[in-house]
């Protein structure tokens, strides 16, 4: 495959391609063999049911989430129908606006992005990078400032001159390293409007080559040493930043994903290490950063691959600090950090791996978080944990350390996943965003899909690139899951920091227009008004609603016929009642959300609009993050 086509290639396909999958059975075999493994679909539909999502699995609701108000009063808007066309739709009474586009400049010297040239190196640094993602809003004294991800770039977009996008210089691979990773942004609402403030003290861009610290349990391992960094303390830059995380003492986690696609060899002779095949590194990378570029280069810097995968931490108050990395969070396909404070004061974050196959963790720190307090170690000093699901609806966590993985200590944490493997934790539909309720003791995490946790043609079920079967259970209870489901846990004595749980399924999106009757039809919440496929992220405002948004198949055809272009939805808890808020342009995926301080705007993420997005026909498509706002002025939800 040449560079050209790999170019076009998402992340996700980029990981079929290292890791392709073997011959399966088609849909309408996989259909039937659920429908008569063992009777396994009664079991499938006594968890995924609306009686599972009305908690009913063992009294699983906690006794917060039953004094929740009654279904008719929780939603403040008109369920709107699907779309197929290339804007936003809000419901009746609702308006948008966009805040923030890619290459709208943050200083006032600098101009807005020509889409005939892209933008130029000069000013690559100090616009609004590309695609979108995960986002927080920080209240800094009066000022509001958003920190946001930038996944990935188009190149072809980046560098409308070169054929396909395709890099031909270092100053070519230094734009693209400059329009990812994050930005941070004043805003503030005026007379037009949500507007990014110009020259904010606050606005800065942290990318590809943004000087950082690493920090916990693998600072200084020599897993970490490469030659420009004898130390391995010190690194350069933060890559496919997708969902994200806030602290409670007010700073940034920003989540490094799929990482491996930058890395490759200039020497077709060198042999790539073993372990860079559970991650995905192979070698040729899908940007050819490795061409112009030696850090990219696994030839000559073998090191430099373990230096990525993590939670990044930002100060968004100060843009002089420097991003530390935290290795006690693990290394993996992060998708975003949802940060709680369990009963005793201890942190913990719950934290998804998003690949087929791969686990859920918990993180739960030794100190305790004391507001004004010191801070620095409580990301670095505690226990990571895989989650083990049994189909009875409980569940544990089981700890990584060197006594239950036989791994040394600083090797858990730069082949998270090989530990997580060695301790028999439970493979998961790619664990995306996870969501903590702030007025319940609960928590969910959106399975998106795996259409390769199937049946192939042998009778063996498929592996992930570690070996571990990807077996059918009740919480991955399809074996062709095109749809996905949000699973729910219960942590034991209401304590996130509990190592046990209890758990259901809030949803189990699918298609009941196409499926009749069998386990693609979705749980019984699921309906012709309100189906979606692949749900990714996932927020709660404050009053415990589930803001769900998708990143799916919006073909609207075939087995997604009925569910037109990807969406956010709002979910009830207490009621499993779904429905849909806003439906997004053309080919683009609804990802990323906050509000603001006083909960009137709620801030969405639009990323790789296929359309003419938002500037309208003729016009370049450009990711964007909108302002959706009540037309009354009152609070969102």
């Amino acid at each position: 495959m040449t560079d050209n086509k790999t170019n076009y290639l998402s992340w996700d396909e980029w990981d079929e391609l290292q890791n392709p999958p073997p011959a399966v059975t088609d849909f309408d075999q996989v259909v039937e063999s659920a429908l008569s493994r063992r009777g396994f679909l009664g079991g499938i539909l006594a968890v995924g049911s609306a009686a599972a999502a009305m908690g009913t699995l063992g009294n699983l609701m906690s006794s917060t989430s039953a004094q929740a108000q009654d279904a008719a009063s929780r939603f403040s808007f008109k369920p709107i129908a699907i779309s197929t066309d290339n804007t936003i739709h809000v419901p009746e009474g609702y308006s948008w606006k966009p805040l923030a586009k890619w290459g709208q400049p943050l200083f006032s010297n600098v101009p807005d992005v020509d889409p005939a040239n892209g933008v130029s190196l000069e000013h690559s640094d100090k616009v609004f990078g590309e695609n979108t993602d995960g986002m927080e809003l920080f209240i800094i004294g009066e000022h509001q400032v958003i920190a946001i991800n930038h996944e990935y770039v188009n190149p072809e977009i980046n560098l409308p001159h070169n054929e396909k996008g395709t890099p031909k210089s270092a100053d070519d691979v230094k734009i693209l390293q400059n329009m990812q990773g994050v930005t941070v942004m004043e805003v503030a609402e005026g007379e037009n409007g949500w507007e990014i403030v110009l020259d904010s003290p606050f606005n800065r861009r942290i990318h590809h080559n943004t000087p950082m610290k690493i920090s916990g349990p693998a600072a200084g391992t020599d897993l970490l040493k490469t030659a420009a960094d004898p130390n391995g303390t010190d690194c350069l830059g933060t890559f496919n930043n997708c969902g994200a995380g806030k602290t409670p003492w007010g700073t940034y986690l920003t989540c490094e994903e799929n990482f491996n696609g930058y890395f490759g060899s200039t020497d077709e002779a060198f042999a790539l290490p073993a372990d860079y095949k559970r991650y995905g590194i192979a070698a040729k990378s899908q940007y050819s950063y490795e061409k112009f570029d030696a850090r990219f280069d696994v030839s000559k810097n073998p090191n430099e691959p373990h230096r990525t995968g993590y939670i990044v931490e930002i100060d968004p108050s100060d843009a002089s600090s420097t991003p530390i990395k935290r290795t006690a969070l693990g290394r993996f396909k992060h998708e975003n950090a949802a940060v709680v404070v369990a009963r005793d004061g201890r942190v913990v974050v719950y934290l998804g791996d998003d690949e087929r196959g791969e686990f859920l963790y918990k993180y739960v720190s030794n100190g305790i978080y004391v507001p004004g307090g010191d801070t620095s170690k409580l990301l670095d000093e505690g226990t990571l944990f895989v989650a083990k699901f049994t189909d009875e609806g409980t569940g544990e966590w089981l700890a990584l350390t060197p006594e239950t993985t036989g791994m040394k200590a600083d090797e858990i944490y730069v082949f998270t996943r090989q530990a997580a493997s060695k301790v028999g934790a439970t493979t998961m539909d790619r664990p995306e965003w996870v969501a903590v309720n702030p007025v319940a003791i609960e928590a969910y995490c959106a399975l998106t899909n795996n259409s390769n946790r199937a049946v192939m043609k042998d009778g063996k079920m498929r592996t992930n690139a570690g070996g571990d079967v990807m077996e059918i259970s009740a919480v991955n209870p399809r074996e062709a899951n095109e749809y996905g489901q949000i699973v729910r846990w219960y942590p034991e004595n209401d304590d996130h920091a509990d190592g046990k749980f209890k758990w259901d399924l809030f949803v189990m999106a699918g298609n009941p227009d196409v499926h009749k009757g069998d386990a693609y039809a979705g749980s019984s919440n699921i309906n012709s008004g309100n189906m979606f496929n692949s749900p990714d992220g996932m927020m709660f405002d404050s009053t415990g609603l589930l803001w769900i948004q998708t990143d799916g198949e919006d073909s609207n055809e075939g087995q997604f016929l009925g569910q037109g272009n990807n969406q956010m939805l709002a979910g009830d808890p207490a009621t499993g009642r779904i429905e849909r808020f806003l439906t997004a342009p053309k080919g683009a995926e609804v990802t990323g959300q906050t509000w603001s301080a006083d909960k009137r705007t709620h801030f969405v993420g639009i990323q790789h609009p296929d359309a003419p997005f938002p500037d309208g026909e003729g016009k370049l498509p450009r990711s964007t993050v909108i302002a959706v706002k009540r037309d009354d002025n009152a609070l969102i939800g």
